[in-house]
């Protein structure tokens, strides 16, 4: 297990990154996302306000215009009611709409999309007090603490600046009549809103870093950390070892089971050998069914002496095969007619020493090897 009172001085690894968001813990700005809301909501009223204002006024004239005949007619008030839908519904969806954007975005715009079962999940750690006496008194506190009067500050200073910058116009709109006072009253309120709005950015450009680097902060980890988790994601290097020892033995123990059921041995004659196979009606081309250099070549030659495979000594055959051909592989084309004359040579021997035929004449030393295959 990693020492948890080790110094925490790495960065956190993707995996822990990872199983921090799986558990619901990212990087997240409430002030970000509220400003997003309120500077959404002000540029929605900036767009859509006046539409809105025309339509409350038609519909505040269409309902101030109703006799008591209309007021206890069914239809009459049915009417009226469709009327309003019609005329605030396009304003208010409008509005909706960019708040319900701006809100999904601000929410996640720092640490992306999340949702975590686990963090949807009741905790019975929020319910004990001793954690909420941390809370209440830690660092995080304090920044809230700092930043909610550092907001008080600058709303009051941007709301004072704008309230003086449109003192007049504000002013002038007693002396407008109507419906121009309402259209100028909205213009003036949507752009005091957007300003109250913006200064509330001001403090999320500082909290969205701050909140990153805590994030990541909190999630660093120990050097001993690290080499757990890699210990746990790759498993452990002397098991893994084994485990390649064991595949290695398995695959050489099923490679020496070939070599008896070869019909040539091609030798260096001492570091490599590999193992041909040619079936006319299964195979398209001679397959290699072992190989190996060294100590692995010898245990080839040995068994092929033991059952009898003819052993063909062609160095530059032998290393050519072995570099250009995989395991259970047909050799390549450029390597046909130098292997057609071995495998000719071998037919005509076996012919030979049934009694069936000529002795073969002596295999050339130099076979047709292309120069780009040679090693």
């Amino acid at each position: 297990m990693a020492d948890d009172s080790a110094e925490k001085t790495e960065q956190p690894t993707a995996k822990k990154l990872q199983d921090a968001a799986e558990k619901g813990q990212v990087a997240r700005s409430k002030d970000l996302g509220t400003a997003f809301v309120l500077i959404g909501s002000a540029a929605s009223i900036l767009v859509f306000g006046k539409a809105l204002a025309m339509g409350v006024l038609d519909v505040g004239r269409r309902l101030m215009m109703l006799n008591h005949k209309d007021i206890f007619e069914t239809n009459s008030m049915f009417t009226a009611w469709g009327a309003v839908g019609e005329r605030l519904a396009a304003p208010l969806a409008g509005i909706f709409l960019i708040v319900l954007a701006a809100a999904f975005v601000g929410n996640t715009l720092l640490g992306g999309f999340n949702f975590s079962w686990q963090a949807a999940g009741p905790k019975l750690s929020k319910m004990n007090p001793l954690t909420g006496f941390k809370r209440m008194f830690g660092l995080n506190a304090l920044v809230e603490l700092l930043k909610s009067i550092l907001k008080v500050i600058v709303v009051m200073g941007v709301a004072y600046l704008l309230l003086k910058f449109f003192f007049f116009d504000i002013m002038a709109l007693s002396l407008m009549s109507e419906p121009n006072n309402i259209e100028s009253a909205m213009y003036i309120l949507a752009w005091l809103f957007l300003g109250l709005c913006a200064s509330v950015s001001i403090i999320a450009v500082v909290d969205a870093p701050y909140q990153k680097w805590d994030h990541i902060n909190k999630l660093k980890m120990s050097m001993q950390e690290i080499k757990d988790e890699y210990k746990s994601a790759e498993g452990d290097p002397q098991i893994k070892a084994r485990i390649r020892r064991t595949q290695m033995q398995m695959s050489m123990k099923r490679m020496m089971q070939e070599v008896p059921k070869a019909d040539v041995i091609v030798t260096n004659p001492t570091h490599y050998a590999v193992a041909l196979k040619y079936d006319q009606g299964k195979f398209r081309a001679p397959v290699v069914v072992a190989k190996g250099v060294d100590e692995v070549a010898m245990h080839i030659r040995r068994i092929a002496n033991e059952h009898k495979i003819p052993v063909i000594e062609s160095p530059a055959l032998a290393r050519s095969i072995f570099h250009t051909t995989e395991l259970d592989k047909p050799i390549p084309e450029q390597l046909f007619a130098a292997v057609a004359q071995v495998l000719a040579y071998v037919y005509q021997l076996k012919m030979y020493k049934k009694g069936k035929g000529s002795r073969p004449k002596t295999l050339a030393k130099e076979l047709p090897i292309p120069a780009d295959f040679r090693h």
